[in-house]
C-alpha cells in the first residue's frame, strides 16, 4: 500500500521506547567500561540464607532482605511441601471466588495473632498490598500526605486512587504538619509513613508524626516491610518499638523480607475493614497465593513470635558491621545503626559499580542502588544483614569491603 509509512518513519513517529533512551545509554556506558552487569546476576544455587553460588564460586549474601533467615527453616520448608501434596501447586482463582483455602485463613489468623489486631488481609505481593489499600481507602477528593522518600508501591497506590497527593521532606515532622494544616476542613486525610526506609536504612520518628497526624484528624498507614520480624520487642516493627502501634490504623507488610517467602498483607483494627475484600481491586482481581506459599508464611510468622534471640543477634550484627565499615573509612547512610540495612555511599555510579564488582570478586554480594530510586541522586551499596550471619561472617564482610575499597580507591 502506497500510503503506508516505512519502518523508519514509523519508528520516528511512534517509538514508545524513546523515553527510556537516557537509561539505555547509561547502562550501555556502564557496561562499556567492562564491569559485570550489576543488575543481571544469577544465583546458580542457594546453599543457605547467607551463602549462594554466583559465577561458580561460594558467595556471602549481603543483599537479600532475608533478615530473619527463614528461607531454609526446616519447619517452614516442611509446611510448604505438605501443602503442595495436600492442595496442589496453585489456586487458579481470586480470593473472592475459589481462591480462599484453609491456608489463607490460617496465615491471616497468624498475622492477627502476631500483631494482636482484629483484621488481616493477605495479597499476592507486598507491592499489591500498598497498591490496593492506599488506592481503595483514599480516592478522589481525599488527601494523602506522605514522605517524599516513600517506596514506589506507595506512590503507585496514590496515583491509582486519584487522591490529592501532598509529599513532605523526608522525616521532617514540621513539614508534615504544615501540609496537614493546609488541607480543607472535613476532607478525608491519610498519612503514609514507613518504619524503615529501605535505601538508607533509617527509621521514621513515628511516635511524633502519628501524634501530629491524629491532631489533624488523619488516618495513618505505616509500611513496616523492612522492620517486621526484627524491630520491636515482639518484632512488630518501629511503631511497636516507639510505643505507638495502637495509634496506627493500617500496618502494611510483606512476606518477602523477614518471613522468607512472597506475598503482602495489611492488618488493622478498623471495624469496617472487612469491606476491603469486596472493593479493593488488586485483591479482587488477582489470583491468590499458592497453598505452599501461605503454608510457609503461616509457619514462619508463628515462629517469628518467639524469635527474640534471633532479633538480638541481628542487632549485634548490624552494630558490628556499621562500626567496622565506619572505622575502615566508608561513608554510611546513617550515623548510627538503625535497622538491618546499612548503606555505603559511593562517589558515583561508575565507581559504585566497580566497587560492587570488586566485592563480588571477593565473594560478597550486595545491592547496587542507583538514581532515580535513591534519595538525593546517590549511588549506594546497600547491605541487608541476616540473623543467620555468624559473627565470623560479619568480620569477613568487613575485610572484603576494606580490600575492595582500597582496590577501587573508595577509601585510602
Amino acid at each position: 500500500m502506497t500510503d503506508m509509512l516505512s519502518e523508519n518513519e514509523v519508528a520516528q513517529h511512534a517509538d514508545l521506547f524513546s523515553k527510556f533512551d537516557p537509561l539505555i545509554k547509561m547502562r550501555a556506558d556502564l557496561l562499556s567500561t567492562g564491569v559485570t552487569d550489576p543488575f543481571g546476576l544469577v544465583m546458580e544455587r542457594v546453599l543457605s540464607p547467607t551463602v549462594a553460588m554466583c559465577n561458580g564460586r561460594e558467595t556471602i549474601l549481603l543483599g537479600t532482605y532475608n533478615y530473619m533467615g527463614m528461607t531454609f527453616d526446616p519447619d517452614v520448608i516442611a509446611a510448604g511441601k505438605q501443602a503442595l501434596d495436600d492442595f496442589g501447586s496453585g489456586t487458579t482463582g481470586s480470593r473472592v471466588l475459589n481462591g480462599t483455602y484453609s491456608g489463607h485463613k490460617a496465615v491471616e489468623q497468624a498475622l492477627c495473632d502476631f500483631y494482636d489486631m482484629k483484621h488481616a488481609m493477605v495479597f499476592s505481593t507486598g507491592y499489591q498490598a500498598n497498591l490496593g489499600i492506599i488506592s481503595t481507602i483514599a480516592g478522589k477528593g481525599d488527601y494523602i500526605v506522605l514522605d517524599i522518600d516513600s517506596h514506589a508501591s506507595i506512590w503507585d497506590g496514590c496515583k491509582m486512587g486519584d487522591a490529592e497527593v501532598v509529599p513532605f521532606k523526608h522525616n521532617d515532622i514540621e513539614a508534615m504538619e504544615k501540609r496537614l494544616r493546609r488541607i480543607p476542613e472535613g476532607a478525608g486525610k491519610l498519612v503514609v509513613l514507613e518504619g524503615v526506609y529501605s535505601m538508607l536504612g533509617d527509621i521514621a520518628p513515628l511516635k511524633e508524626m502519628i501524634a501530629v497526624a491524629k491532631k489533624y484528624g488523619a488516618m495513618v498507614l505505616v509500611d513496616e516491610a523492612h522492620s517486621m520480624g526484627f524491630i520491636g520487642e515482639n518484632g512488630r516493627g518501629v511503631a511497636e518499638a516507639q510505643g505507638c502501634l495502637e495509634d496506627v490504623d493500617f500496618v502494611i507488610g510483606t512476606f518477602s523480607k523477614s518471613v522468607g517467602t512472597v506475598g503482602g498483607f495489611c492488618v488493622s483494627n478498623h471495624p469496617k475493614f472487612e469491606v476491603m475484600r469486596l472493593v479493593c481491586r488488586p485483591y479482587v482481581f488477582t489470583a491468590s497465593l499458592p497453598p505452599s506459599v501461605v503454608a510457609t508464611a503461616c509457619t514462619s510468622v508463628r515462629k517469628l513470635m518467639h524469635a527474640g534471640d534471633k532479633r538480638a543477634h541481628l542487632w549485634e550484627n548490624s552494630k558490628t558491621l556499621h562500626k567496622g565499615l565506619t572505622d575502615a573509612g566508608f561513608e554510611l547512610g546513617t550515623k548510627e545503626p538503625q535497622s538491618a540495612i546499612i548503606s555505603v555511599i559511593m562517589p558515583d555510579l561508575e565507581r559504585g559499580a566497580g566497587m560492587w564488582e570488586a566485592l563480588l570478586h571477593e565473594g560478597l554480594y550486595v545491592n547496587l542502588a542507583r538514581p532515580p530510586a535513591t534519595p538525593a541522586n546517590m549511588t549506594l551499596l546497600r547491605c541487608s544483614l541476616c540473623a543467620e550471619h555468624s559473627a565470623e561472617q560479619v568480620q569477613q564482610i568487613i575485610g572484603m569491603f576494606t580490600r575492595a575499597g582500597k582496590t577501587v580507591g573508595i577509601i585510602a
